[in-house]
C-alpha cells in the first residue's frame, strides 16, 4: 500500500468513527450535526476542491461535480447521513480502485525495472562506472553477479547465467559463456563477465522495451474510445436530466421540492460513469500487464483486442516456423558406418566456415585429426575435393551436389532430399553415401498450430521465399494446408491484401515473422507479429506484438489473454450500463432512495473493478 493509500485509510477510519457516533446520537442532542459535518470533511474534503479547480480549468461535467452537487444537495435538504454515506462509500471505492490500477501497473513497472542505472565500463585499463548512454560501439564493460547487463554485447571472457524473466518470461536462467551474445535487461546471477558492446544504449534491447512499454498505453483500444466518448455525452446528459427531475415535478405536479431535489441528488450519485471509465481501461492494463509477464509485448490495448478477435494466421517459413539454422537430419550411408560417413565429410569440411559445413562437423561432434588431412580443392558451385588419410592410404573424396557425382562419373543410388540439402560423398568413383542438411521446424510449432485451431482460428497460411515444394514439404509435416512460395517481399504484401479481403467481416489477420523482408508485411497485416530474441530491429519496429523468447506458441497466449480481456471488458460494460439504468427509473420514480443510488455507483464500480483485476491472472 502506498503512503497515499495509507493516508487515506486514515482519513476513512476517522470518518467512520464520525459517522457511527453521528448517528448513535442524532436523536438525542441537537449538534450531532457537527458531527456528520466532520465525518463529511475527513472522507471527502478534497472532492469540492477539485471540483472548483476543474470548474477553474473548464473541465465541468466530471464526478468530483456530480459528487459535490449531489452530497450538498443533500445537505441543504437536511438528509445529513445519506450526504456523509454517499462521499464515505464513494471515497472507498475510489480507495480500491486506486489499490486496484497500482496492483494492474506493479507487471509492467516490474518490467520497467530492467532499466539499468549504469555500466562499468573498461577505459585504459581502468574501469569506472558511467551511465549506459556514455558507452559506444565496441567498448568494454565489466558485469558482475547481481547486476543487471545493460548494453547488448558479445561475451569476451567468462561464464554465468543470465536471469531473463522479465524479458522472456522464462523463470529458468540461461548458460552464457564467451563468445555468446547477451542483450541488455537480463540480470547476470553468479560470474564476472567482460562483455563488448554491439549497439548503443538508444539501439538497445531494453530501450525498445521500454519504449514499447511506454508507448502502449497510447494506443487505445475500440471499447476504450467508446467508453470516452460515451462519458463526454452521458455526463452533460444526466445533469440535464437531474435538473430537471428537481425542478419540473415540483412545478407541473406541485409536488414537494424536498422530494424532488433528494431524488435529483440521488440521480446524481448513481449517474457517476466511473464504473465505466475505470473498468475498461484498467482491464486492458491488466491484459497488457499479463502478456508481458508471459514475454509477449503488445503496443497497445487496440492490438490486444484485435488479437481477441483472430481469424487468420500467415507466418513466414524460415526462422519463424524453423529455426533458421542448419542440421543434419539424415546420414545414408552405403558403405561403412553412419558415423564413419560423418567423420570423414567433417575432414573434408575442416577448413570450411559455410553454414553447412559447420553443421556437419557439429553432427560430428568430435575432434577432427587435421593431420589427416592433404590438399583441398574447392569446386566453385559442386563441391569440394579433398585429400584424406583413409587407413594410412591417402584417398581423394569428392564431397558436393549431383553435378560434382556426374562430373565424376559417380552412380548416386540415393535420391535428392525434398526438404532440405544433400551432400553426396565418393571416394573416386565409388558413391558412399549421403548426408541431408535442412532447417529444423522449431519444436514449440506444432503445439502452436493446434492451440490456434482450438482458439478457433480458421485459417493457418505459410508465406515463404523459398521454393513451393521445399515449402509444402514443411507445412504437410506440421499441419498447414495453405503454402505459397518464390514469394519476394513484394508478393508477400500482396497476398496478405488479397487474405485481407477473404476473411470474415469484424476478424483480423496476424502475420508473423522475423526478418528485415518481413517488415512491410508486419505494418500491413491487422496484427504483426515478430519473434523479438532473433527478429531483425526493423520487423520488431514494424511489429504490433513482440514475442521476446521466440516461442511461436507464446502467440496462443497472447490470443487467450485477448480474449479473457475482451470477455471482461464487454461483461462490465453490460453489467454497468444495465444496473445503472435500473436504479436511475427507481430513483426518478421514488421507488429507491440514496442509499440504492450509492450501491448503482460505488457498489457497480467495485464490482466491476474486481472483475477487471481478473485480466492480469493468466495460467497457461
Amino acid at each position: 500500500m502506498t503512503k497515499k493509500q495509507k493516508k487515506m485509510v486514515i482519513r476513512l477510519v476517522t470518518s467512520a468513527i464520525f459517522f457511527v457516533i453521528a448517528m448513535s446520537v442524532e436523536k438525542k442532542v441537537s449538534w450531532a450535526w457537527i458531527l456528520f459535518v466532520l465525518s463529511y470533511l475527513a472522507a471527502g474534503y478534497d472532492i469540492p476542491l477539485r471540483a472548483c479547480r476543474n470548474l477553474k480549468n473548464g473541465q465541468v461535467f466530471d464526478e468530483n461535480f456530480l459528487m459535490t452537487v449531489a452530497t450538498f444537495g443533500a445537505f441543504a435538504i437536511g438528509s445529513l447521513e445519506e450526504a456523509v454515506a454517499v462521499m464515505l462509500f464513494y471515497q472507498v471505492g475510489e480507495l480500491f480502485n486506486d489499490y486496484a490500477v497500482n496492483k494492474s501497473r506493479k507487471s509492467i513497472t516490474d518490467l520497467m525495472d530492467i532499466n539499468p542505472e549504469y555500466a562499468n565500463l573498461l577505459r585504459d585499463g581502468a574501469e569506472e562506472q558511467v551511465d549506459p548512454y556514455e558507452v559506444e560501439i565496441g567498448d568494454t564493460i565489466i558485469i558482475r553477479p547481481g547486476e543487471k547487463v545493460p548494453l547488448d554485447g558479445i561475451v569476451l571472457e567468462g561464464t554465468s547465467t543470465l536471469d531473463t524473466k522479465a524479458l522472456t518470461g522464462e523463470s529458468m536462467p540461461a548458460e552464457v559463456e564467451a563468445g555468446q551474445n547477451i542483450v541488455s535487461g537480463s540480470i547476470n546471477l553468479t560470474g564476472v563477465l567482460k562483455v563488448q558492446t554491439t549497439k548503443l544504449f538508444d539501439d538497445s534491447t531494453v530501450a525498445k522495451i521500454l519504449e514499447l512499454v511506454e508507448n502502449a498505453s497510447s494506443r487505445k483500444a475500440k471499447a476504450e474510445a467508446f467508453i470516452t466518448r460515451f462519458a463526454r455525452v452521458y455526463t452533460p446528459a444526466v445533469v440535464i436530466l437531474a435538473a430537471l427531475l428537481a425542478v419540473v415535478p415540483p412545478l407541473v405536479l406541485d409536488g414537494s421540492w424536498s422530494t424532488w431535489v433528494y431524488r435529483a441528488c440521488s440521480f446524481l450519485v448513481v449517474s457517476c460513469p466511473c464504473a465505466l471509465v475505470i473498468s475498461v481501461p484498467l482491464s486492458f492494463f491488466g491484459g497488457l500487464g499479463a502478456s508481458s509477464r508471459q514475454g509477449i509485448l503488445m503496443k497497445g490495448s487496440n492490438y490486444l483486442e484485435a488479437m481477441g478477435s483472430l481469424d487468420t494466421a500467415v507466418f513466414d517459413k524460415t526462422g519463424t516456423l524453423t529455426t533458421g539454422r542448419f542440421e543434419v537430419t539424415d546420414v545414408a550411408p552405403v558403405h561403412g558406418s553412419r558415423e564413419e560417413l560423418l567423420e570423414l565429410a567433417a575432414l573434408g569440411e575442416y577448413h570450411s566456415n559455410h553454414p553447412i559445413a559447420l553443421s556437419v562437423k557439429n553432427a560430428y561432434g568430435k575432434e577432427v585429426d587435421a593431420s589427416r588431412i592433404g590438399g583441398v580443392e574447392e569446386i566453385s558451385g559442386h563441391g569440394i575435393h579433398a585429400q584424406i588419410q583413409i587407413d594410412g592410404a591417402w584417398k581423394d573424396l569428392y564431397i558436393g551436389n549431383q553435378k560434382l557425382m556426374d562430373g565424376q562419373n559417380v552412380k548416386v543410388d540415393t535420391p535428392a532430399a525434398v526438404l532440405g540439402t544433400t551432400l553426396y560423398l565418393a571416394e573416386k568413383s565409388t558413391y558412399l553415401g549421403c548426408i541431408v542438411i535442412s532447417d529444423s521446424v522449431r519444436p514449440d510449432v506444432p503445439a502452436m498450430l493446434a492451440g490456434l485451431k482450438k482458439q478457433g482460428v480458421g485459417k493457418l497460411v505459410m508465406l515463404t521465399g523459398d521454393k513451393e515444394e521445399v515449402g509444402k514439404k514443411v507445412a504437410e509435416s506440421i499441419g498447414i494446408t495453405h503454402v505459397y512460395g518464390n514469394l519476394l517481399p513484394g508478393d508477400k504484401v500482396a497476398k496478405v491484401e488479397q487474405l485481407l479481403k477473404e476473411k470474415p467481416e469484424g476478424k483480423t489477420l496476424a502475420f508473423v515473422g522475423d526478418g528485415i523482408n518481413d517488415a512491410p508485411v508486419l505494418a500491413r497485416a491487422d496484427v504483426g507479429i515478430a519473434m523479438g530474441g532473433i527478429g531483425s530491429d526493423a520487423a520488431v519496429e514494424a511489429a504490433d506484438v513482440v514475442i521476446m523468447d521466440d516461442e511461436p506458441s507464446k502467440i496462443v497466449d497472447a490470443i487467450c489473454i485477448a480474449r479473457k480481456t475482451v470477455g471482461i471488458v464487454k461483461q462490465n460494460i453490460i453489467f454497468a450500463i444495465a444496473v445503472k439504468i435500473a436504479v436511475l427509473i427507481l430513483v426518478a420514480l421514488g421507488v429507491v432512495g440514496m442509499w440504492a443510488a450509492v450501491f448503482g455507483d460505488v457498489g457497480v464500480s467495485v464490482l466491476a473493478i474486481l472483475n477487471a483485476i481478473r485480466a492480469l491472472d493468466y495460467k497457461k
